[in-house]
């Protein structure tokens, strides 16, 4: 079976027939317009963040498969809040963010965290808001941790 990869960097949900995609698969003889429209379902929930992609065919069957990758947890916490970067300085804070926010986030994470518990995926999460200069719902994040870690914050 003789495979071909292809790897490209699009924002979610916009992946077109255009590079990198287009180009490469055209000599391959697959539906292109099938492949980018499945990218395009397969990553609409990261609309607004650059995902990488590979397009894997079969050179002789035609069939294709497509693997998402993960978005990094700093750049869906921007889009979270809209901002456009995290803190220049140790002092300074961009942002508040909620607890829920975060659950949705550690969520969507799932397959690349390394806790074992949706408590220890949320802390991760929430150990990226203190390198980012983002509060959790108005305090510091080593705070909140204590607190979910001593059962006053219930996850």
């Amino acid at each position: 079976m003789a495979e071909v990869k292809i790897s490209g960097l699009i924002e979610g949900g916009k992946a077109t027939a255009g590079p990198p995609f287009g180009p490469a698969l055209g000599p391959l003889g697959v539906n292109i317009g099938a492949i980018i429209a499945e990218i395009n379902k397969q990553t609409s929930a990261y609309a607004g963040i650059k995902v990488p992609i590979t397009v894997i065919v079969d050179n002789v069957t035609k069939d294709y498969r497509i693997e998402v990758g993960s978005p990094p947890t700093s750049a869906i916490i921007l889009k979270e809040l809209k901002l456009t970067s995290g803190a220049k300085t140790k002092d300074e804070t961009v942002g508040d963010i909620t607890i829920a926010q975060l659950k949705k986030i550690a969520k969507s994470k799932d397959a690349v965290l390394y806790g074992k518990s949706e408590k220890e995926k949320l802390k991760q999460v929430i150990g990226t808001c203190k390198s980012m200069g983002v509060k959790v719902e108005g305090q510091d994040p080593r705070e909140v941790i204590k607190k979910i870690d001593s059962g006053e914050i219930k996850v």
